[in-house]
């Protein structure tokens, strides 16, 4: 019982101690569980994302064609990462991996682009 105190006002702490606290009570065996309700939603959302790049593929908007596909793809990759890679339960510095890893990317496809736009 004393340990549940101590622990409880250790948590009462900062918010990085909350985490650890949460992290030694679950142990390394502890997995986060999704209801089958949101892997079903976001399957719907991506059918629906699906089908909105199909749609935006057979209209003419010029040069936004491209940059709209883009876009639902992006969308399209989070949730995924998000939901079904369970990023959203990974720790901090995975979470820094991934954006730093973003960050890179769309460097490159910035400089890509404004590179072709001044040719």
């Amino acid at each position: 019982m004393s340990e549940q105190i101590n622990m409880g006002e250790y948590a009462a702490g900062s918010g990085q101690a909350q985490e650890t606290v949460h992290a030694e009570t679950h142990g390394a065996g502890h997995v986060h569980m999704t209801s089958y309700g949101t892997y079903i939603m976001v399957w719907l959302g991506l059918v629906a994302l699906t089908a909105v790049t199909v749609t935006v593929a057979g209209i003419h908007l010029g040069s936004l064609t491209l940059i709209t596909a883009l876009l639902i793809a992006a969308v399209k990759t989070s949730l995924v990462g998000y939901h079904f890679m369970h990023i959203k339960n990974d720790n901090a510095i995975t979470k820094i991996f991934i954006l730093v890893c973003i960050v890179i990317f769309l460097t490159f496809w910035i400089l890509t682009f404004s590179d072709l736009s001044f040719r």
